[in-house]
């Protein structure tokens, strides 16, 4: 896979027609709710509504859609079998995985999202509960949009193919829930032009703070692969938009990676360095100090930004422990959540760094941080984790 990067010779091709979407579903309740809810958005249209996936491999070359929510469990040939087949014949498909939120589903999407799918969504277990129906369409509206706004602005060579991400994605299933705009989001989106960082503070840093979302665990278990060295002298805690289930296979993941202690928090468990601690799905994570010690501290409040875990709790209640010693990461992500949460990390003296443009799969998160001039540094995902290493090390440049 390759990657679109800022200022590449191609020329941008500006799309205005319609998203062509594929909707490919065993389920007819589904496909109806599903169709209905694209067909109502101006700059989408449904182009083929499928029961398996062997009717979307048969169709795709002659559907050519933009992009296809793709089921996991259908007969003849299920989603994690069809997507490497639908990849195989349109390499620019864009596809979100969506499936019922069960230990076998999401150890598969992220089998599905490793072989190139773009991103995943739970679907709620019944559509007769409004409230689960209603984030389910938010969501997948949103995730097409954004999704959508990469191919409007794919540049045009047809030897360019996939030009929105540098690798394979875990990407997150919760994402922010508010209604989406009629407009297509690509006007919407922050660019790194012209963005200036404000200098390193001299503070020594105490913990490390990691954000994300979309796309957010691949660049996870990029980041962790080589912060050793921090990890065992520092805490570190990360939150990623992600449900329940999800999260523990995440922090799997992540221990695998970073080969140190990595698991969901517990409520009430102390901080310590050595170890990774990971948000759970469906609770914000936050740190209180209890004596000496930082404590973890869960709570099942409304969503922030429209997101449960979000990141500006553990950003902003770091600052109350850690203070002046609080560093922060942002990673890729939709939204622009850990914003408001890095102002106060750099109201207290501490620091804020975040991904770039050009390697992150949606720069919401990282771009809202970075255009609200509180990064010090704005770095390729290759580059995050060397920076992170050298300023715990005492580097402060």
């Amino acid at each position: 896979m390759s990657i679109a990067l800022a200022g590449s010779h191609f020329p941008i091709a500006v799309r205005h027609e319609p998203l062509r979407v594929m909707v490919v579903d065993d389920s007819a309740v589904i496909r109806g709710l599903v169709s209905r809810w694209i067909g109502a958005e101006p700059d989408m249209e449904v182009v083929a509504s499928l029961r398996t996936g062997l009717e979307a491999v048969n169709q795709i070359e002659r559907i050519k859609p933009d992009v296809a929510v793709l089921d996991i469990e259908m007969p003849e040939l299920d989603g994690i079998s069809a997507l490497p087949r639908l990849l195989a014949k349109k390499r620019d498909l864009i596809v979100i995985m969506a499936s019922t939120l069960t230990r076998r589903n999401a150890e598969i999407s992220f089998k599905a999202l490793s072989l190139g799918a773009s991103d995943y969504i739970p679907k709620p277990e019944t559509t007769r509960e409004p409230a689960a129906a209603e984030i389910f369409h938010h969501d997948l509206i949103q995730k097409i949009r954004t999704f959508g706004a990469k191919v409007r602005r794919a540049p045009a060579s047809p030897s360019h193919t996939r030009p929105f991400t540098a690798q394979p994605t875990l990407a997150p299933a919760q994402e922010p829930t508010q209604r989406p705009v009629s407009h297509p989001v690509a006007s919407a989106l922050p660019t790194q032009a012209n963005v200036k960082t404000r200098p390193f503070s001299p503070h020594a840093p105490r913990v490390l703070l990691i954000g994300s979302s979309t796309g957010g665990p691949q660049a996870l278990m990029s980041v962790v692969t080589e912060l050793g060295a921090v990890i065992d002298r520092f805490p570190v805690l990360i939150t990623q938009h992600m449900p329940p289930t999800f999260t523990t296979i995440l922090a799997e993941h992540l221990a695998r990676s970073s080969k140190r202690p990595a698991h969901e928090a517990i409520d009430g468990e102390a901080v310590k360095p050595g170890t990774i601690y990971l948000a759970p799905g469906g609770r914000h994570m936050r740190v209180v100090r209890h004596g000496a010690d930082a404590v973890i501290a869960l709570d099942d409040g409304p969503p922030v930004n429209f997101c449960k875990p979000a990141v500006d709790p553990l950003f902003t209640s770091a600052t109350e422990v850690w203070q002046t010693g609080t560093f922060a990461a942002i990673l890729t992500g939709m939204g622009s959540d850990g914003m408001r949460g890095g102002k106060d990390i750099v109201a207290a003296g501490g620091n804020v760094i975040a991904q770039d443009e050009a390697t992150s799969v949606v720069w919401g998160m990282p771009g809202a941080a970075a255009n609200a001039g509180i990064c010090s540094a704005i770095l390729p995902l290759i580059q995050i984790a060397p920076r992170i290493v050298r300023l715990f090390a005492g580097d402060r440049s």
